[in-house]
Protein backbone atom coordinates (compact mmCIF):
# COMPACT_ATOMS: atom_id res chain seq x y z
CA UNK A 1 0.00 0.00 0.00
CA UNK A 2 1.20 3.54 -0.83
CA UNK A 3 0.97 6.18 1.89
CA UNK A 4 -0.05 9.50 0.34
CA UNK A 5 1.09 11.29 3.53
CA UNK A 6 4.76 10.59 4.23
CA UNK A 7 5.78 9.53 7.73
CA UNK A 8 8.99 10.52 9.54
CA UNK A 9 10.93 7.62 8.00
CA UNK A 10 9.93 8.63 4.47
CA UNK A 11 10.89 12.25 5.13
CA UNK A 12 14.26 11.14 6.52
CA UNK A 13 14.93 9.10 3.36
CA UNK A 14 13.82 12.00 1.16
CA UNK A 15 16.19 14.41 2.92
CA UNK A 16 19.04 11.89 2.64
CA UNK A 17 18.30 11.42 -1.06
CA UNK A 18 18.34 15.19 -1.63
CA UNK A 19 21.71 15.37 0.11
CA UNK A 20 23.12 12.54 -2.03
CA UNK A 21 21.82 13.90 -5.34
CA UNK A 22 22.70 17.47 -4.43
CA UNK A 23 26.12 16.22 -3.39
CA UNK A 24 26.62 14.68 -6.84
CA UNK A 25 26.88 18.17 -8.36
CA UNK A 26 29.42 19.13 -5.70
CA UNK A 27 31.48 15.94 -6.28
CA UNK A 28 31.48 16.51 -10.03
CA UNK A 29 32.78 20.02 -9.33
CA UNK A 30 35.70 18.40 -7.50
CA UNK A 31 36.41 15.77 -10.17
CA UNK A 32 36.19 17.79 -13.41
CA UNK A 33 39.56 19.42 -12.80
CA UNK A 34 41.38 16.09 -13.22
CA UNK A 35 39.27 13.77 -15.37
CA UNK A 36 37.46 14.27 -18.73
CA UNK A 37 33.64 14.08 -18.91
CA UNK A 38 33.01 10.65 -20.45
CA UNK A 39 35.56 9.00 -18.18
CA UNK A 40 33.82 10.49 -15.13
CA UNK A 41 30.40 9.29 -16.29
CA UNK A 42 31.71 5.81 -17.16
CA UNK A 43 33.25 5.43 -13.71
CA UNK A 44 30.05 6.71 -12.09
CA UNK A 45 27.66 4.27 -13.77
CA UNK A 46 30.19 1.42 -13.75
CA UNK A 47 30.70 1.61 -9.98
CA UNK A 48 26.93 1.94 -9.47
CA UNK A 49 26.31 -1.12 -11.66
CA UNK A 50 28.74 -3.22 -9.62
CA UNK A 51 27.06 -2.21 -6.35
CA UNK A 52 23.51 -2.76 -7.63
CA UNK A 53 24.38 -6.15 -9.16
CA UNK A 54 25.86 -7.20 -5.82
CA UNK A 55 22.61 -6.22 -4.07
CA UNK A 56 20.55 -8.01 -6.73
CA UNK A 57 22.50 -11.27 -6.36
CA UNK A 58 22.66 -11.14 -2.55
CA UNK A 59 18.93 -10.50 -2.27
CA UNK A 60 18.15 -13.19 -4.84
CA UNK A 61 16.16 -10.95 -7.18
CA UNK A 62 15.41 -12.19 -10.70
CA UNK A 63 18.02 -11.32 -13.31
CA UNK A 64 16.52 -9.73 -16.47
CA UNK A 65 17.22 -12.05 -19.42
CA UNK A 66 14.94 -11.04 -22.30
CA UNK A 67 16.66 -9.52 -25.39
CA UNK A 68 13.67 -7.20 -25.84
CA UNK A 69 14.05 -6.03 -22.25
CA UNK A 70 17.79 -5.36 -22.58
CA UNK A 71 17.17 -3.42 -25.79
CA UNK A 72 14.79 -1.23 -23.80
CA UNK A 73 17.39 -0.91 -21.01
CA UNK A 74 19.89 0.36 -23.58
CA UNK A 75 17.51 3.14 -24.61
CA UNK A 76 16.71 4.00 -20.99
CA UNK A 77 20.39 4.00 -20.05
CA UNK A 78 21.07 6.35 -22.96
CA UNK A 79 18.28 8.78 -22.00
CA UNK A 80 18.56 8.58 -18.20
CA UNK A 81 22.32 8.19 -17.72
CA UNK A 82 24.60 8.56 -20.75
CA UNK A 83 23.20 11.78 -22.25
CA UNK A 84 22.23 13.73 -19.09
CA UNK A 85 25.23 12.70 -16.99
CA UNK A 86 27.63 13.60 -19.82
CA UNK A 87 25.96 16.98 -20.44
CA UNK A 88 25.98 17.83 -16.74
CA UNK A 89 29.65 16.90 -16.30
CA UNK A 90 30.66 18.87 -19.40
CA UNK A 91 28.55 21.81 -18.25
CA UNK A 92 30.16 21.84 -14.83
CA UNK A 93 33.52 22.48 -16.47
CA UNK A 94 32.21 26.00 -17.09
CA UNK A 95 29.53 26.75 -14.45
CA UNK A 96 29.22 26.05 -10.73
CA UNK A 97 27.57 23.09 -9.03
CA UNK A 98 24.82 25.22 -7.50
CA UNK A 99 23.71 26.80 -10.78
CA UNK A 100 23.83 23.43 -12.55
CA UNK A 101 21.60 21.87 -9.89
CA UNK A 102 19.12 24.75 -10.00
CA UNK A 103 18.78 24.57 -13.80
CA UNK A 104 18.47 20.78 -13.58
CA UNK A 105 15.51 21.29 -11.22
CA UNK A 106 13.53 22.20 -14.34
CA UNK A 107 13.39 18.49 -15.25
CA UNK A 108 9.72 18.04 -14.13
CA UNK A 109 8.71 21.00 -16.33
CA UNK A 110 10.04 19.29 -19.44
CA UNK A 111 8.65 15.96 -18.26
CA UNK A 112 5.16 17.47 -18.14
CA UNK A 113 5.55 18.91 -21.66
CA UNK A 114 6.86 15.63 -23.12
CA UNK A 115 4.32 13.47 -21.28
CA UNK A 116 1.51 15.77 -22.40
CA UNK A 117 2.61 15.34 -26.01
CA UNK A 118 3.08 11.55 -26.01
CA UNK A 119 0.98 10.03 -23.20
CA UNK A 120 -2.81 10.04 -23.50
CA UNK A 121 -3.33 9.68 -19.74
CA UNK A 122 -1.08 12.63 -18.83
CA UNK A 123 -2.50 15.37 -21.02
CA UNK A 124 -1.72 19.03 -20.41
CA UNK A 125 -4.14 20.91 -18.16
CA UNK A 126 -4.44 24.70 -17.66
CA UNK A 127 -2.90 24.36 -14.19
CA UNK A 128 0.05 22.36 -15.56
CA UNK A 129 0.43 24.88 -18.38
CA UNK A 130 0.67 27.76 -15.90
CA UNK A 131 3.25 25.80 -13.90
CA UNK A 132 5.36 25.06 -16.98
CA UNK A 133 5.32 28.69 -18.14
CA UNK A 134 6.24 29.94 -14.66
CA UNK A 135 9.07 27.42 -14.38
CA UNK A 136 10.45 28.20 -17.84
CA UNK A 137 10.47 31.90 -16.96
CA UNK A 138 12.54 30.89 -13.94
CA UNK A 139 15.01 29.09 -16.21
CA UNK A 140 15.32 32.21 -18.40
CA UNK A 141 15.98 34.31 -15.28
CA UNK A 142 18.69 31.84 -14.21
CA UNK A 143 20.47 31.98 -17.54
CA UNK A 144 20.23 35.77 -17.58
CA UNK A 145 19.19 38.35 -20.14
CA UNK A 146 22.78 38.80 -21.33
CA UNK A 147 22.97 35.15 -22.36
CA UNK A 148 19.81 35.45 -24.45
CA UNK A 149 21.50 38.08 -26.65
CA UNK A 150 24.32 35.59 -27.31
CA UNK A 151 22.12 32.94 -28.89
CA UNK A 152 23.73 32.24 -32.24
CA UNK A 153 27.21 31.42 -33.47
CA UNK A 154 29.12 33.40 -30.84
CA UNK A 155 27.74 31.95 -27.63
CA UNK A 156 30.08 31.90 -24.65
CA UNK A 157 31.06 28.64 -23.00
CA UNK A 158 29.03 29.67 -19.94
CA UNK A 159 25.87 29.98 -22.03
CA UNK A 160 26.58 26.69 -23.81
CA UNK A 161 27.13 25.01 -20.43
CA UNK A 162 23.78 26.26 -19.15
CA UNK A 163 22.07 25.03 -22.32
CA UNK A 164 23.81 21.66 -21.82
CA UNK A 165 22.18 21.36 -18.37
CA UNK A 166 18.81 22.19 -19.94
CA UNK A 167 19.51 19.46 -22.50
CA UNK A 168 20.12 17.06 -19.62
CA UNK A 169 16.79 18.04 -18.06
CA UNK A 170 15.02 17.38 -21.38
CA UNK A 171 16.74 13.99 -21.66
CA UNK A 172 15.57 13.09 -18.13
CA UNK A 173 12.04 14.05 -19.18
CA UNK A 174 12.23 11.76 -22.21
CA UNK A 175 13.54 8.96 -19.96
CA UNK A 176 10.59 9.36 -17.58
CA UNK A 177 8.13 8.96 -20.44
CA UNK A 178 10.04 6.05 -22.00
CA UNK A 179 10.41 4.37 -18.60
CA UNK A 180 6.65 4.00 -18.27
CA UNK A 181 6.83 0.84 -20.40
CA UNK A 182 8.77 -1.13 -17.78
CA UNK A 183 5.81 -1.23 -15.40
CA UNK A 184 3.67 -2.65 -18.23
CA UNK A 185 6.38 -5.24 -18.88
CA UNK A 186 6.22 -6.31 -15.22
CA UNK A 187 9.79 -5.20 -14.45
CA UNK A 188 10.42 -4.09 -10.86
CA UNK A 189 11.82 -0.57 -10.30
CA UNK A 190 14.99 -2.05 -8.78
CA UNK A 191 15.61 -4.30 -11.80
CA UNK A 192 15.04 -1.28 -14.03
CA UNK A 193 17.72 0.64 -12.11
CA UNK A 194 20.16 -2.27 -12.44
CA UNK A 195 19.42 -2.65 -16.14
CA UNK A 196 19.80 1.01 -17.00
CA UNK A 197 23.16 1.59 -15.27
CA UNK A 198 24.48 -1.68 -16.72
CA UNK A 199 23.35 -0.69 -20.22
CA UNK A 200 24.81 2.80 -19.75
CA UNK A 201 28.17 1.26 -18.77
CA UNK A 202 28.14 -0.93 -21.88
CA UNK A 203 27.50 2.14 -24.06
CA UNK A 204 30.08 4.35 -22.35
CA UNK A 205 33.05 1.99 -22.05
CA UNK A 206 34.00 2.01 -25.77
CA UNK A 207 33.01 5.68 -26.18
CA UNK A 208 35.22 6.92 -23.34
CA UNK A 209 38.13 4.68 -24.35
CA UNK A 210 38.11 5.74 -28.01
CA UNK A 211 37.63 9.48 -27.41
CA UNK A 212 39.49 10.16 -24.16
CA UNK A 213 41.93 7.23 -23.76
CA UNK A 214 41.66 7.12 -19.95
CA UNK A 215 44.51 4.57 -19.83
CA UNK A 216 46.88 7.33 -20.95
CA UNK A 217 45.69 9.99 -18.48
CA UNK A 218 47.74 11.09 -15.51
CA UNK A 219 46.72 9.31 -12.31
CA UNK A 220 44.28 11.56 -10.42
CA UNK A 221 44.82 12.57 -6.81
CA UNK A 222 43.50 10.47 -3.93
CA UNK A 223 40.86 13.17 -3.26
CA UNK A 224 39.55 12.82 -6.81
CA UNK A 225 39.40 9.01 -6.56
CA UNK A 226 37.51 9.32 -3.29
CA UNK A 227 35.05 11.70 -4.94
CA UNK A 228 34.59 9.27 -7.87
CA UNK A 229 33.85 6.35 -5.53
CA UNK A 230 31.39 8.46 -3.50
CA UNK A 231 29.71 9.59 -6.72
CA UNK A 232 29.21 6.02 -7.93
CA UNK A 233 28.40 4.28 -4.63
CA UNK A 234 26.44 6.88 -2.66
CA UNK A 235 25.03 9.39 -5.16
CA UNK A 236 24.13 6.82 -7.82
CA UNK A 237 23.73 3.28 -6.44
CA UNK A 238 22.42 4.12 -2.96
CA UNK A 239 20.57 7.11 -4.41
CA UNK A 240 18.62 4.80 -6.72
CA UNK A 241 17.88 2.39 -3.85
CA UNK A 242 16.49 5.24 -1.74
CA UNK A 243 14.53 6.67 -4.66
CA UNK A 244 12.75 3.42 -5.44
CA UNK A 245 12.16 2.73 -1.75
CA UNK A 246 10.36 6.09 -1.37
CA UNK A 247 8.55 5.51 -4.67
CA UNK A 248 7.17 2.19 -3.44
CA UNK A 249 6.09 3.49 -0.03
CA UNK A 250 4.87 7.02 -0.78
CA UNK A 251 4.32 7.20 -4.53
CA UNK A 252 5.59 9.32 -7.41
CA UNK A 253 3.88 12.52 -6.31
CA UNK A 254 5.75 12.56 -3.00
CA UNK A 255 9.14 11.42 -4.28
CA UNK A 256 9.22 14.28 -6.79
CA UNK A 257 9.51 16.64 -3.81
CA UNK A 258 13.23 15.83 -3.87
CA UNK A 259 13.42 18.18 -6.86
CA UNK A 260 12.84 21.13 -4.52
CA UNK A 261 15.62 20.07 -2.15
CA UNK A 262 18.50 19.04 -4.44
CA UNK A 263 19.40 22.59 -5.61
CA UNK A 264 19.49 23.79 -2.00
CA UNK A 265 22.01 21.10 -1.04
CA UNK A 266 24.14 21.57 -4.16
CA UNK A 267 24.15 25.37 -3.87
CA UNK A 268 25.08 25.27 -0.19
CA UNK A 269 27.94 22.78 -0.71
CA UNK A 270 29.24 24.69 -3.72
CA UNK A 271 29.26 27.95 -1.75
CA UNK A 272 30.68 26.43 1.45
CA UNK A 273 33.43 24.20 0.03
CA UNK A 274 34.09 25.25 -3.58
CA UNK A 275 33.73 28.99 -2.92
CA UNK A 276 31.12 29.49 -5.66
CA UNK A 277 29.40 32.87 -5.88
CA UNK A 278 25.66 33.17 -5.35
CA UNK A 279 23.87 35.74 -7.50
CA UNK A 280 20.48 37.21 -6.71
CA UNK A 281 18.95 35.91 -9.94
CA UNK A 282 19.72 32.33 -8.83
CA UNK A 283 17.31 32.69 -5.92
CA UNK A 284 14.65 34.41 -8.05
CA UNK A 285 14.93 31.71 -10.72
CA UNK A 286 14.82 28.92 -8.14
CA UNK A 287 11.71 30.50 -6.56
CA UNK A 288 9.94 30.68 -9.94
CA UNK A 289 10.85 27.08 -10.74
CA UNK A 290 9.60 26.03 -7.29
CA UNK A 291 6.30 27.85 -7.80
CA UNK A 292 5.95 26.23 -11.22
CA UNK A 293 6.56 22.78 -9.77
CA UNK A 294 4.07 23.50 -6.98
CA UNK A 295 1.47 24.45 -9.60
CA UNK A 296 2.11 21.24 -11.53
CA UNK A 297 1.93 19.17 -8.33
CA UNK A 298 -1.34 20.87 -7.39
CA UNK A 299 -1.50 20.02 -3.70
CA UNK A 300 -0.36 23.44 -2.44
CA UNK A 301 -2.89 25.31 -4.59
CA UNK A 302 -5.67 22.95 -3.52
CA UNK A 303 -4.93 23.63 0.14
CA UNK A 304 -4.71 27.39 -0.41
CA UNK A 305 -8.11 27.41 -2.14
CA UNK A 306 -9.57 25.43 0.76
CA UNK A 307 -8.14 27.95 3.25
CA UNK A 308 -9.52 31.04 1.51
CA UNK A 309 -12.98 29.66 0.75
Amino acid sequence: MINQRMDAKDWAMLLLLSFLWGGSFFLIGVIVGELPPLTIVTLRVGIAAIVLWAVLLIKGYDVPKSFKLWRAFLMLGLLNNVIPFSLIVWGQNHIGAGLAAIINASTPLFTVLIAGAFLVDEHMTPQKGIGVVMGLVGVVVLIGADALTELGLNMSLTTLAQLAIIGAAISYGCASVFGRRFKALGVSPFSTAVGQVTAATIILLPMSYLTERPDQLANPSSETWLAVVCLGVFCTAIGYLLYFRILSSSGATNVVLVTFLVPVTATFLGWLILGEQLHGRYFIGMMLIGLGLAAIDGRLWTRLRAVFR
